[in-house]
């Protein structure tokens, strides 16, 4: 079956947004930035999206799709008893040389939490990213670590999310060696141990 214009159109504005910020900066870029980005008429990027907040979720969602999407190939590639070794491998790109590098998408993503202050719908959006990144790592860790208390679990998922976060924003943002890539990688695998040796689980 022929897929609709807006299938096609939609994803290529978001990719122009994407393009604008990489290019421009924090800021949420406008219209004709994009337009210009895209090679495509202000009207017709209006025509899809009535909004700048329409567009941001847009590409919010654009963003956990690909994460989403090469995690999966990366598990459908693995035995069972690795699947967290791949989550964490691939968020610190150490998959790259398997063809699943970790998306260079750390300035578009700066300018999404910048927005996300000042925009409800962006930044739930975002929460519901993370939160969701939480839950699937905690589900990972119980999987490779039953012995290991639910809330345990839900902790780490959360400990390894602003590692993670935080990691990207220090080389990316500001310029760190990415030699830090294997040492807060090695960081998780022994947080992962200090929990399932020393867990006591809340009363």
């Amino acid at each position: 079956m022929a897929r609709k214009i807006a299938d096609i159109r939609r994803p290529e504005i978001v990719q122009a947004l994407y393009k604008a910020i990489e290019k421009d900066g924090i800021s949420l870029p406008g219209y004709d930035q994009i337009a210009r980005e895209g090679e495509m008429s202000r009207q017709l990027i209006r025509h899809y999206f009535a909004s700048g907040d329409d567009m941001a979720v847009a590409l919010c969602d654009a963003l956990a799709d690909t994460y989403r999407d090469c995690l999966m190939k990366g598990i459908i590639a693995a035995d069972d008893s690795r699947r967290l070794s791949v989550f964490l491998d691939f968020y610190f790109n150490f998959l790259s040389d398997k063809g699943l590098p970790k998306p260079a998408d750390d300035a578009v993503y700066d300018a999404l939490f910048a927005l996300a202050s000042s925009n409800p719908r962006v930044r739930q959006n975002l929460h519901d990213q993370y939160t969701l990144l939480q839950m699937t790592l905690a589900h990972e860790i119980q999987i490779s670590y039953p012995e290991l208390h639910q809330s345990g679990c839900r902790e780490l998922g959360y400990l390894i999310v602003i590692i993670m976060y935080g990691h990207w924003k220090m080389v990316a943002s500001l310029g760190f060696s990415t030699d830090y890539n294997r040492i807060s990688r090695q960081s998780l695998d022994r947080l992962i141990e200090s929990y399932t040796a020393n867990y006591v689980a809340p009363d």
